[in-house]
């Protein structure tokens, strides 16, 4: 099976888009994780460097809008025909909102599925708060109703919104694996979605659980036979990334922890 890591364009917003790219390629990324930009000759430019780089790209579609269940749905496939332009090799979708029906969320669902079908690309409804799916108890109903939903494994969300690390979510947590197609790695707590430092001491404990976490996707799909998982080391900038009062620098370098989480889910696959 082929791993491919990603580079994320969060946080990296200030280079020029060309110079991320570089600096992606030059720390060993296979790929980026990006949104596509609302501008038509943006959006072309950046294809034409992705295409001249032979990069390949998880499009991140998180720009949908509307509080109505037809405005969200009118919005979310507005946005997944512009991720098709950059021809991405998966879409990695925030998906509906957290104060839908259930209803209203199996229909977000069928939305994303009929246009996954019409386009043969994969749709993946990343595991998010404020979106469906944002606590392994509302995905658990989801999953029961929607066997073809495939998701973006981000449990850093789900960490912070049950205030645990899913000790009581067995069940759901193994399901959630299973329907695994993309992986956004980035290390949460009881108390937020991101601690400062995975590499420090104090939050060993929390890095060795999602590690464990990120290995058992990975053998789980190479026993399924899947010809290829990514993975976007997901450190954000602030207000992700904690800062010093008052000076609101952050603690740690953001590309720095996700060059981290790169090298250590390598090394550890590789043993």
């Amino acid at each position: 099976m082929q791993i491919l890591f990603l580079a994320t364009q969060w946080g990296a917003e200030e280079l020029h888009f060309e110079d991320f790219i570089d600096r992606t390629i030059s720390a060993g990324y296979d790929g980026i994780d990006t949104w596509v930009p609302e501008g038509a000759l943006d959006r072309k430019q950046y294809h034409q460097l992705l295409n001249q780089y032979n990069l390949p790209v998880v499009c991140h579609q998180h720009q949908a809008t509307g509080n109505s269940i037809g405005a969200f749905c009118k919005s979310f496939e507005y946005n997944l025909n512009l991720c098709m332009e950059w021809e991405p090799i998966l879409i990695n979708s925030h998906s509906g909102r957290d104060f839908f029906s259930l209803d209203e969320q199996l229909k977000v669902l069928d939305v994303a599925s009929e246009f996954a079908v019409r386009n043969n690309i994969t749709v993946a409804h990343e595991t998010h708060r404020g979106r469906i799916g944002f606590s392994p108890y509302n995905a658990a109903q989801l999953f029961a109703l929607r066997k073809d939903m495939c998701i973006t494994a981000d449990f850093s969300h789900w960490v912070c919104v049950t205030e645990s690390f899913l000790e009581n979510c067995s069940t759901v947590l193994s399901e959630a694996m299973d329907r695994t197609r993309h992986i956004h790695a980035r290390v949460g707590f009881s108390q937020g979605p991101q601690v400062a430092d995975p590499r420090v001491e104090e939050w060993k404990y929390a890095n060795n659980i999602f590690m464990e976490w990120w290995l058992k996707i990975i053998r789980l799909k190479r026993k399924q036979g899947a010809s290829r998982l990514t993975i976007t080391p997901e450190f954000g900038p602030p207000p992700y990334m904690p800062t010093l009062p008052g000076t609101g620098e952050p603690v740690s370098d953001q590309f720095a922890l996700n060059n981290y989480i790169k090298n250590r889910i390598t090394n550890a696959n590789t043993c």
